[in-house]
């Protein structure tokens, strides 16, 4: 049985890999969230791998990690320092469309392997009374963008993958997995 190991605190990355595996542990790097990169999807993948520092592949296991940073016309929306920093994000993502990068990085002891995957978001036109209604309701500042697309009331639309702008693209995942030779369970 293969020992799996999420590199995340993320209870929304929790989530969307229990419907993978049905047990897995999890446990948090020693490394900085910090990248040299300035392209998204370099940088979504620096900072997955960088998640898997000072945690040790077991025999039979397998390191899995991901980040994701929500980009517009060259800026970085990354998670909220601050409510107020919340709504000024969505305030500047109002009726805007985005990307959502997602890097996933999956080591077991003979390899690693990287992706990213992107995302379109359209924003719903918010305004200022909407935005601090949701801020107040949802507690943005765990969220990339100061947003979750599965609160169900920032989103006008969105193309690609919905587990991406979540925060783990599951699809893109269980393809690698099955190309590595990890099995799983959902």
């Amino acid at each position: 049985m293969t020992t799996v190991i999420l590199c995340s605190a993320s209870p929304r990355r929790r989530e969307l890999l229990s419907e993978i595996f049905d047990r897995f542990e999890v446990r948090t790097g020693s490394g900085e969230e910090k990248s040299v990169f300035v392209r998204p999807h370099k940088k979504v993948v620096d900072l997955a791998l960088g998640k898997q520092s000072g945690i040790e592949v077991p025999e039979d296991g397998v390191l899995i990690s991901a980040d994701t940073l929500v980009y517009r016309n060259g800026k970085y929306y990354g998670k909220p320092k601050t409510a107020e920093n919340a709504k000024e994000m969505l305030s500047e993502l109002s009726g805007k469309t985005h990307f959502v990068y997602t890097g996933v990085a999956i080591k077991t002891r003979e390899k690693t392997v990287s992706f990213y995957v992107r995302s379109s978001v359209t924003m719903k036109r918010l305004s200022p009374e909407e935005i601090e209604r949701y801020v107040k309701a949802f507690s943005p500042v765990d969220k990339a963008g100061a947003y979750g697309i599965q609160d169900g009331v920032t989103v006008r639309r969105f193309s690609g993958s919905y587990s991406n702008i979540v925060g783990l693209p599951v699809e893109k995942l269980k393809e690698e997995l099955r190309k590595m030779g990890v099995k799983y369970d959902g």
